[in-house]
């Protein structure tokens, strides 16, 4: 999942809960700035804070096992040799 992925499936939880973004910073313990760079797909953000927007919206982050170092999905992030 990529970060954009990431901020549209954010966006659309929200949405789907009836709340603005005012509403799930404040729920989160964040700020709203912080909601919009998630929604926008920014980058680079701190995992903690993002796990908490996360928690609030009932999403987690689930890790999964894979070949970093087969080239054959680049999609998944996999780094060709």
């Amino acid at each position: 999942m990529t970060p954009a992925e990431l901020g549209e499936a954010a966006r659309a939880r929200r949405i789907e809960l009836g709340l603005r973004q005012q509403d799930l910073a404040a729920l989160a313990g964040v700020s709203e700035r912080l909601i919009r760079e998630i929604e926008k797909g920014k980058p680079s953000l701190r995992l903690d804070t993002l796990l908490q927007v996360l928690d609030v919206l009932g999403f987690r982050i689930a890790l999964t096992e894979f070949d970093a170092l087969r080239p054959d999905d680049p999609s998944q992030g996999r780094i060709s040799p």
